[in-house]
């Protein structure tokens, strides 16, 4: 019985391979998809259909937060629980709030904003299956790399990197745990 594996890596010389091989994986059905470059490459987002992002939804809704914090921090201290009648002005004076609540909005939504992307994108992350393959050093240096994972329903060790030579890598290798 041969022991489980990550997945299978192909790894090509330039961008417009990895943009076309990760293409072909698509077509065939493959849905665990990553890609390793040393550079953004937008055409290959489009390709592997990375177009699911929640960050913004949760800048939002940390904006938001920190907003309605702001405001009623303000208005507890102000109407509820320290009321000063100054000069006969109303106690709920909401123009003198704007300015903390604006700056609370911005700090919670920048804060949700780091801690979200690094949340998101899974970091701090020490080690990655990834890293067992040799020449994965060269990914960020001058080579492109695409990954089938082991969790894909289409995965099979010999089909999957039969598939993978057919799309003309300079190698193919095992991903191993």
């Amino acid at each position: 019985m041969t022991e489980p594996i990550y997945g299978m890596m192909a790894e090509f010389d330039n961008p417009s391979a990895l943009v076309s091989a990760a293409r072909a994986a698509r077509e065939k059905g493959y849905r665990q998809l990553d890609a390793y470059s040393p550079f953004p490459i937008e055409e290959l987002s489009d390709a592997l259909h990375l177009h699911k992002n929640r960050l913004p939804l949760l800048v939002l809704i940390g904006g938001i937060v920190g907003g309605i914090l702001g405001y009623m921090l303000q208005y507890f201290v102000t109407v509820m629980y320290y009321p000063l009648n100054i000069g006969g002005r109303p106690l709920h004076s909401w123009p003198a709030y704007i300015i903390i609540t604006f700056e609370m909005t911005i700090l919670f939504a920048s804060l949700t904003a780091v801690l979200g992307m690094l949340g998101l994108c899974g970091l701090p992350m020490p080690y990655h299956p990834a890293f067992n393959v040799p020449r994965f050093a060269l990914a960020s240096r001058n080579r492109f790399f695409l990954c089938i994972e082991s969790a894909d329903p289409l995965f099979d060790r010999d089909k999957t990197c039969e598939f993978l030579e057919t799309l003309e890598p300079r190698e193919v290798s095992e991903v191993a745990h």
